[in-house]
């Protein structure tokens, strides 16, 4: 990035390293215009396709198995306090409804209460009905995936039965918590495609149109919502709203043209989307005159 060939903005989170504390941590979060450190990286738990999210009671196909927590509890305390002490954000991947409850709970002792850390819980796709208040209490932003939904639910209630996927990829109603969410991709896991991101968000189908009337669609989100959910509020949830996310003056002019109008152009269309333009800081990056 100093010599300027870094042609991307980059948020990068930290791993739980002593050798990266010893480097970030005295000198506070690095924000330079491409690259910005905030945030350190946690993982609860597992994935659910492998069994290994953490749950409250076991699998639905797997009796006796509840999935996997990764570290010992004072594990997370630790990391969260010296976080929370050099005034890092702290990004916890969370899947299972047992993760998300225990990540959740070790946020609010060092948060207290409603407040700007932006500590995140990534992820959050298994929630128990009794949980979800603690985003609103407590601040905390869902780091959600929109595509997870519509490439799971062929096969998640297997693992969850009716009861624990109704709140499960309940996008919607982790937005309420607070008026806002991150969404992103998860490459490589998912399509890098931000475009497929947004379907998904809005039609809760995968690419072939299925299901006709969508997944649990009272989770769906509007396309207004869809599209902040991947433009100013992640730069909200990295502490760049001020600069990027959005077209204003003063910002840095980070944008792209489409073909079509996704906004308001027929849901099946969302998907036919192309990229014409992309232009960071105002220059052109991709795309022919």
């Amino acid at each position: 990035q100093w010599e300027g060939l870094l042609k991307i903005r980059i948020y990068a989170m930290m791993d739980p390293t002593e050798e990266d504390f010893d480097y970030f941590f005295p000198k506070g979060p690095l924000h330079t215009g491409r690259l910005t450190v905030s945030a350190v990286k946690l993982y609860i738990d597992g994935a659910l396709g492998s069994r290994g999210a953490l749950l409250l009671k076991p699998y639905s196909d797997m009796p006796g198995h509840y999935g996997l927590r990764l570290h010992p509890l004072p594990y997370y305390d630790s990391i969260c306090r010296k976080a929370y002490a050099a005034g890092f954000q702290v990004n916890t991947h969370a899947i299972g409804d047992s993760g998300n409850r225990i990540m959740l709970k070790i946020y609010a002792r060092f948060l207290k209460g409603k407040n700007d850390r932006r500590w995140r819980i990534e992820h959050a796709q298994v929630l128990s009905p009794d949980d979800f208040h603690y985003f609103g209490d407590y601040s905390i932003i869902p780091s959600i995936q929109s595509t997870h939904c519509t490439s799971d639910m062929y096969w998640a209630g297997e693992r969850l039965g009716y009861e624990r996927l109704k709140t499960a990829y309940a996008y919607k109603q982790l937005l309420e918590q607070n008026g806002w969410e991150v969404n992103g991709t998860d490459f490589p896991i998912e399509d890098i495609s931000p475009v497929k991101t947004f379907y998904a968000a809005v039609s809760r189908k995968d690419l072939n149109g299925r299901p006709p009337g969508g997944f649990q669609m009272e989770n769906a989100i509007s396309r207004k919502n869809a599209l902040r959910s991947i433009t100013i509020w992640p730069a909200k949830g990295s502490f760049d709203e001020k600069i990027k996310g959005s077209i204003e003056p003063g910002k840095l002019a980070d944008f792209v043209i489409l073909d079509r109008d996704i906004m308001h152009c027929p849901e099946a269309d969302i998907l036919r989307t192309r990229v014409l333009f992309t232009f960071v800081q105002g220059e052109r990056a991709y795309g022919n005159k």
